[in-house]
């Protein structure tokens, strides 16, 4: 445990842990603190379902979500076995480019063999498979319905959290539950910079990234067998600076589609489904809207508009107290659009157990805070470089500085070349999908072809027939 003065096994069996959040991030926190703790309780706002479901505590629930490779290869380290299970609950796994129509920068993507996999089941599937998995062991129980309001302790050292109970039939006041360490996995809408301070202690400083992206979604049937595997999986229009509309059409585990459109701050998707349908014509190929006109809704349209980049930077000096870990959104948020968000709460989970189980270093709160960061911090990365770009941006971290312009001219050079080079192409979805280092970019044989190959020709129109299709 970190910052634990006991070491002993008799130790640990005595030690309590408390997660706040019991989402993807606080359940797998959960199981890693399991190994370390004699109890581990999680703090719960929503009742939780015994099934697949969205709840009120995730609020882009109903919307498209995908675990990118990254994050499948933590989470099955962390549950061994777990991707079988999420394929045997029928969850989609997209390849890409091979299985996707993809439209970027003004130019259709050719359907190459796939190097990375996207697995496109909702959040309420996965994470009901992750809770299944988790709660049985014996260490973890839940406090449902019941949120955090504040900390226990001191600016030196937390000792656990003030609780209280919601909905019917709640006591009324707050109480306190004692802990050794806490861990704030609440998600975006953390309070823990405002309960830190005050006890005394110093909220960490927070860099911002905000384009106003906004986006809806709506399920759909298809009708017509527009997608299927002899055809795609799925459709793909990448905004741009230059293009400030997206749209993503991914399979969901019960064979339905799921219809995300976004767009700026100016001009977001509406939630009628009048204007939902007719939005899409905004997109930059009447693709997607004709694919949803010959298409049954299945559901209304769900809105969502907070997706500023908000990193907390727990790391950095100041007066912050032993016993207290921030993990997940509540760390790092980044642009729900890119997908990132599940890998990033797996990566951080494993940083975690990594740092906790290594032998040769005191795991204390700093060090161990500051792993978390790293595991996130190609996420921020990727989709801070893409926002600060887009037009109306807003933050204290928009700007570009100059010792990162020469990467900025390398990576244009990587995007300009990724939809037709394989080499090129590889090393950049692997750094997508958060399976390989950013480092990867510069491994000389993809450098030779970005500094010296040629662009080549992309496909004039959609490439709707899969690859294999075109071999016949």
């Amino acid at each position: 445990m970190v910052d634990a003065a006991q070491h002993t096994d008799g130790g640990a069996r005595r030690r309590h842990a408390v997660v706040v959040g019991g989402s993807l991030a606080g359940l797998l926190t959960a199981h890693v603190l399991a190994a370390h703790a004699g109890r581990v309780t999680v703090v719960e706002r929503d009742l939780l379902p015994e099934g697949p479901e969205p709840r009120p505590g995730v609020p882009q629930g109903r919307h498209l979500h995908v675990l990118l490779e990254g994050g499948q290869r933590a989470l099955e380290s962390l549950l061994p076995g777990f991707l079988a299970g999420l394929q045997a609950a029928g969850a989609p796994r997209v390849g890409m480019p091979s299985d996707v129509v993809q439209w970027q920068d003004g130019r259709w993507f050719p359907r190459l063999p796939a190097t990375t996999h996207l697995c496109t089941g909702s959040r309420p599937q996965l994470e009901q498979l992750v809770r299944r998995r988790v709660l049985a062991r014996p260490e973890i129980t839940v406090l449902p319905a019941t949120e955090a309001v504040g900390l226990l302790g001191g600016p030196d050292r937390v000792r656990g959290v003030l609780v209280r109970e919601r909905g019917d039939g709640a006591r009324d006041g707050a109480r306190p539950l004692p802990a050794d360490l806490v861990v704030d996995a609440s998600g975006r809408g953390t309070r823990a910079p405002e309960w830190l301070s005050a006890l005394g202690a110093e909220p960490p400083p927070e860099e911002h990234i905000d384009t106003g992206l906004a986006y809806a979604s709506r399920v759909y049937r298809d009708t017509r067998g527009a997608l299927g595997p002899a055809t795609s999986l799925g459709y793909y229009l990448v905004p741009n600076p230059a293009q400030v509309y997206g749209a993503v059409v991914l399979p969901l585990e019960d064979g339905t589609h799921l219809v995300t459109l976004s767009g700026l701050r100016d001009d977001r998707p509406p939630t009628d489904p009048e204007g939902f349908e007719s939005y899409a014509g905004r997109l930059p190929h009447p693709l997607v809207q004709q694919w949803m006109r010959g298409a049954e809704p299945l559901s209304p349209v769900y809105g969502f508009r907070r997706t500023a980049n908000v990193r907390r930077r727990y790391d950095l000096p100041g007066r912050r107290p032993a016993g207290f870990l921030a993990t997940g959104d509540a760390l790092c948020t980044v642009n729900p659009i890119y997908g990132q968000g599940m890998a990033v709460a797996a990566l951080c989970a494993v940083a975690l157990r990594d740092a906790l189980a290594g032998p040769r270093r005191t795991p204390t709160t700093r060090r161990v805070q500051q792993a978390l960061l790293a595991a996130a911090r190609q996420a921020w990365d990727i989709s801070a470089g893409a926002d600060r770009t887009m037009p109306g941006a807003v933050g204290n971290a928009v700007g570009v500085r100059a010792v990162d312009r020469p990467a900025g001219w390398y990576l244009r050079r990587v995007q300009e070349r990724y939809a037709t080079d394989p080499a090129v192409a590889r090393a950049f979805r692997a750094v997508l999908s958060l399976s390989a280092p950013v480092t990867s970019l510069f491994a000389p044989a993809v450098a030779r072809a970005v500094l010296f190959g040629p662009v080549l020709p992309t496909p004039a129109g959609p490439p709707l027939t899969h690859p294999d299709e075109d071999r016949h």
